[in-house]
């Protein structure tokens, strides 16, 4: 959710983190599956219409319907490869069958326990209305079979997966099945050495394919694909391209920068049947340009961020025209961070349409293009928009083929919007992995709602303009999947350990007052005259509080509650803790003292004495005239208000020594023994002595603990005749323990 806020560049702020307990105890998440058995979760699929989500996993496929989560889930045909089906024979040699036989002479010593040799589920795509097209590893030996009803495995119908499904459960790859055409980023053999981009035709009798060029750097240079979406350029369906993120090893890096790994955005025609007499099964149409996502600094210095690790594309209303997310990562010796940067369309479409990168000069430097560019333009989908006469990429000239063949990069580089980030998070102990967005429509117009997953089993939910609302840890484990989302307000966070059921909103967490849940700046949620409850926009409720960029509880909220009054008291000399809570991430917490009732209010800034933390106020080394009121303020923007007032006594030693030896004069030497500070009931637990750390706190009290029991000891021991002294029983029971003096009671 996002606010009116300039881009996070620095440290993440203390924000609200729900641990997994938290969640299932608050009955806002749902366990789905376990991790039990080793089931190593794969793939997802969503059906909102059919209100059910498919998982991939080991050997297995599951089927969860949404609207009943407490049901158990249904397990479908287990699916092994051929090696694990042959693997359970006794006397049979596998080596001398050729099944597997790199899965097993990998086993030692990277695979000790054989977990690799399975069929891990890897892709799953829906084929038609009725079937889902299912890819797994094999074995390292890639397997695919269209599914039905949609679990139910359609028998005699496997097919190989080479080129669409990867051999390894742990190498990153994409897929996209259009018309019966499977679009892949994976490796094309089982080391995992050589990677290409494929279009292969699914179930069909003659398997044809194009690819992308083998052994041509300047096409794929170690590439890590991300993602692959269709996206329409015009009206016309033939213009339609498939779009692919990924990151490789740049080649137009300097010399200093050999290693050096870019983001990148590649582009291809549905239509493209590759060349007639060259590059014939290789794609036609295939550009790339580099996508850079970089803080701008000082002397035209930028600081980039090349790591793709996620994509998302959130579709608007111009099914032309979405919005591109990415997320990012950096990390160095001296600087380690992830940032998310949205480009649009017309970004990408201008970059490759503008010149072309290429080789030349004594050195051998890439430099712009700037020779003749052949027709039709590099790039450019046979269709009727451009010309008519083309039918097919079979038509394309030879001079175009012919410069396609050694001109793939663009020299302009992609910029995201705004020129910088839209969030960052710099020298954190985490890094972010996975991303989801989510678009909520208020009364005030729409937010754009990041999930952001961490690579330690966590989340941080915030919005397009960087206002970071709340963190959640789900589990311990890596998450390894993006969450998903749908329109019940619910959405799916899963890993290779397991799948939970998230509320997309936790309303309660921002209290019961009503400025409290407007700085919270959460779109699912508002305030409704009662309480901060889930927004809906289909209910006819009084909302307020839905403008999260605007928000403004002076005008919204006339009903705030009054702030709370403590009295507490502190020993000259010693320590003493005001705690103050702000429930708004974004709200920051401001100290002011008034020393006398004539007095003004005056902050407290922090100095030798006062350290102002995010859990409150600590004031060492006690001074007479820090006595007085303090109040708490939670500040934001231009607006505040006062959270806790603490009226603070200093107690001087004068006053300490005398209670003291009245005490011993009264009750005993065993009063003289207590800690003076015990001797006050309202004196706060949490004071020590000035210059003390937390444990040599504790360990003191203990101490003083132990020197109580002792000096009360004596007096409990004492024998019953001097115990009853100066008292008269009017019940005698000589079957119960005598009790101690009246004065300790």
């Amino acid at each position: 959710m996002w606010s009116g806020l300039p881009p996070v560049y620095g440290g993440d702020r203390s924000l609200p983190l729900l641990c997994s307990a938290d969640l299932l105890t608050s009955n806002s998440s749902h366990l789905l599956l376990g991790s039990g058995d080793g089931l190593a979760f794969q793939s997802f699929l969503v059906d909102e219409t059919g209100a059910w989500l498919m998982v991939g996993a080991k050997n297995h496929i599951f089927l969860l319907h949404m609207d009943r989560p407490n049901e158990e889930p249904q397990k479908g045909t287990c699916w092994r490869s051929v090696l694990e089906e042959v693997r359970g024979l006794q006397g049979q040699d596998l080596e001398h069958k050729g099944l597997g036989q790199w899965c097993w002479r990998l086993k030692e010593p990277f695979f000790p326990e054989q977990t690799e040799c399975a069929n891990f589920i890897r892709l799953l795509q829906p084929f038609n209305r009725s079937h889902v097209f299912v890819c797994g590893t094999g074995s390292y030996q890639p397997i695919c079979e269209p599914g039905g009803s949609p679990i139910q495995l359609v028998a005699n119908s496997v097919e190989s997966g080479r080129g669409k499904c990867p051999f390894s459960p742990h190498e990153p790859f994409t897929g996209l099945l259009i018309d019966g055409e499977l679009y892949s980023g994976t490796s094309s053999d089982f080391m995992g050495s050589s990677a290409a981009f494929f279009r292969t035709r699914v179930h069909k009798a003659s398997q044809n394919y194009i690819r992308t060029e083998q052994n041509q750097d300047h096409w794929l240079n170690e590439p890590v694909f991300i993602g692959a979406y269709v996206i329409p350029d015009t009206h016309n369906a033939h213009d339609d391209k498939v779009y692919i993120f990924l990151r490789e090893t740049a080649l137009e890096a300097g010399q200093w920068e050999r290693r050096r790994i870019h983001a990148r955005v590649a582009r291809v025609c549905k239509n493209d049947v590759g060349g007639k007499r060259s590059l014939i099964n290789r794609w036609s149409t295939f550009l790339k340009a580099r996508l850079v996502c970089s803080i701008p600094g000082p002397q035209a210095s930028e600081t980039h961020f090349d790591q793709l690790e996620d994509i998302f594309l959130l579709r608007t209303r111009d099914p032309q025209s979405p919005l591109i997310f990415g997320l990012f990562t950096v990390s160095s010796g001296i600087f380690s961070g992830s940032a998310v940067c949205v480009y649009s369309m017309a970004d990408m479409r201008a970059a490759f349409s503008g010149p072309f990168a290429h080789k030349e000069g004594a050195d051998y430097r890439w430099v712009e293009y700037k020779g003749r560019i052949p027709y039709p333009r590099p790039g450019t989908c046979p269709s009727e928009t451009y010309d008519p006469l083309l039918h097919s990429t079979k038509d394309f000239p030879d001079d175009l083929i012919s410069f396609m063949r050694n001109h793939q990069l663009m020299w302009g580089p992609v910029y995201p919007l705004g020129r910088k980030p839209i969030l960052m998070r710099a020298n954190v102990p985490y890094r972010l992995r996975q991303l989801l967005v989510d678009r909520v429509e208020t009364e005030s117009g729409h937010y754009d709602v990041l999930f952001l997953g961490t690579g330690r089993g966590s989340g941080i939910f915030t919005t397009s303009s960087t206002c970071t609302f709340l963190g959640v840890e789900v589990w311990v484990q890596p998450c390894s999947q993006a969450p998903t989302c749908h329109s019940s307000m619910e959405g799916e966070l899963g890993s290779t350990h397991g799948l939970v059921q998230l509320s997309l909103y936790r309303c309660e967490l921002y209290g019961k007052d009503c400025a409290d849940c407007c700085l919270a700046r959460d779109p699912y949620c508002t305030w409704d005259g009662k309480g901060c409850s889930p927004y809906r926009l289909t209910e006819k409720r009084q909302a307020r509080c839905q403008d999260a960029l605007k928000t403004d509880p002076v005008s919204q909220c006339q009903d705030t509650t009054a702030a709370e009054e403590k009295l507490v008291f502190g020993v000259e000399n010693n320590s003493t803790f005001l705690e103050c809570l702000a429930r708004s991430p974004q709200t920051a917490i401001r100290w002011l003292v008034q020393r006398s009732r004539e007095a003004a209010l005056d902050q407290v800034r922090t100095g030798d004495r006062f350290s102002i933390l995010e859990q409150g106020l600590l004031i060492r080394q006690l001074a007479r005239e820090d006595a007085g009121v303090y109040q708490c303020q939670a500040v934001e923007h231009s607006f505040s208000r006062p959270l806790m007032h603490y009226s603070l006594r200093v107690i001087g030693h004068e006053a300490m020594g005398a209670k003291q030896s009245k005490g011993a004069e009264e009750g005993g030497s065993h009063l003289s023994a207590m800690p003076v500070q015990l001797q006050y009931k309202g004196y706060p637990r949490n004071l020590g002595a000035p210059g003390t750390s937390l444990d040599e706190y504790c360990n003191v009290l203990r101490h003083q603990d132990r020197q109580r029991q002792k000096a009360w000891n004596p007096k409990w021991q004492q024998h019953p005749l001097e115990s009853k002294k100066g008292r008269v029983r009017r019940h005698p029971d000589p079957l119960k323990p005598n009790r101690a003096p009246s004065s300790f009671r």
